[in-house]
């Protein structure tokens, strides 16, 4: 018998979005670029899951931007923040996810930004006082990019709290949401964020997809030219069967977010008692049982021969 505990990293498509994909793939050839009824059909699948994805959110279907996944959500936030949006001081925290520290990190080389970064506590949360002390003493247009859910240990940011110190200090505030998206509930108009992103694997989604989110507050260009798709927002033609996996997916999360919650945080808890029991020395990265995604639990096996085997099998 195999187990898959790597859910963190990739899901599993849901037969249900397999299904919603197939006729667009046998059936819906048509360039949504294109005018003729070809065209117009299939534009009409993706303008049906923006506006599905953004109903989910509570926001403007005019503020989700289909992409490639989170990575490329991600660079197009943190690139065009600070091509555009004057942004010359970024904060973020030395535990982000590679496709936004490597970013700023970049940037940083290429001279077009100063890069702080924020303190985390002893279980590896941001302390949220260091990042206001990071703001008030900046003299610069300020970028904070910080994770809604660390996708290592699982430790969770307050989201709304974390908005409102950068509102009080006028920062732009990037929130990679990739490992939290259709996992928890979202209301964009109750949080003071300028960015947030997705990618539809983590949520029993096709691969190679995910959106966007730009508030209407904030005015970017393209970061991919070469096309008017997307508003004018990312040249390049729509994955449409791509699109419409991820809108059934998210569908299918936020129909059934409570009952998962309590059944995969019931599976989190119970193994973690088990590895206690029968493990001695066992020890756990991060806030495991408090401020933490339930969908992660990261395992610090005592030194043995077997530990890198075990991680390998």
């Amino acid at each position: 018998m195999k187990i898959y505990f790597d859910n963190a990293a990739t899901t599993p498509m849901d037969p249900e979005v397999i299904q919603a994909m197939l006729p667009i793939m046998q059936n819906g050839f048509g360039n949504p670029s294109s005018i003729h009824s070809w065209g117009r059909e299939i534009k009409t699948h993706i303008e049906n899951a923006r506006k599905s994805v953004a109903k989910h959110l509570n926001t403007s279907p005019a503020e989700i931007f289909f992409t490639s996944g989170g990575t490329e959500a991600n660079n197009t936030a943190l690139f065009c923040s600070i091509r555009d949006l004057g942004v010359k001081h970024a904060i973020t925290s030395p535990i982000e996810h590679h496709a936004v520290l490597h970013t700023l990190e970049e940037l940083k080389a290429e001279g077009k930004i100063r890069l702080s970064y924020v303190e985390l506590d002893e279980k590896g949360h941001v302390k949220l006082d260091h990042l206001e002390k990071l703001l008030s003493e900046s003299k610069e247009k300020s970028l904070v990019s910080l994770m809604h859910a660390n996708n290592e240990i699982g430790n969770l940011l307050p989201l709304k709290e974390t908005g409102e110190i950068c509102k009080k200090y006028d920062a732009i505030f990037h929130c990679d949401t990739v490992q939290t998206m259709a996992h928890y509930k979202f209301d964009l108009q109750d949080v003071h964020v300028h960015f947030i992103t997705c990618a539809a694997h983590k949520f029993h989604g096709p691969k190679g997809v995910g959106f966007l989110y730009i508030n209407h507050a904030v005015k970017i260009h393209p970061f991919i030219f070469g096309g008017a798709q997307e508003r004018n927002m990312r040249g390049g033609t729509e994955n449409v069967y791509g699109i419409v996996g991820l809108a059934k997916a998210m569908d299918i999360a936020y129909a059934h977010l409570e009952d998962h919650q309590k059944h995969v945080g019931g599976l989190k808890k119970y193994m973690a008692e088990k590895l206690l029991e029968n493990i001695p020395g066992i020890q756990f990265n991060g806030d495991t049982m408090g401020r933490s995604l339930y969908t992660v639990l990261n395992v610090a096996f005592p030194p043995t021969d077997f530990s890198e085997m075990l991680l390998f099998s």
